[in-house]
């Protein structure tokens, strides 16, 4: 079995993202809609 090392632990708590990054999900979400038809779904971008 492999064994996995890692020369830098990476703590949870200090990582933030960028305010271009929440703001580009944060319209991709708003833009994004999901259709429903007959057990299928499309995803359509509203620009």
């Amino acid at each position: 079995m492999a064994k996995l090392y890692s020369k830098k632990s990476i703590e949870i708590n200090d990582l933030k993202p960028k305010e271009e990054t929440v703001d580009f999900l944060l319209k991709y979400s708003k833009a994004l809609s999901v259709i429903s038809y007959n057990k299928l779904k499309f995803e359509a971008l509203l620009n």
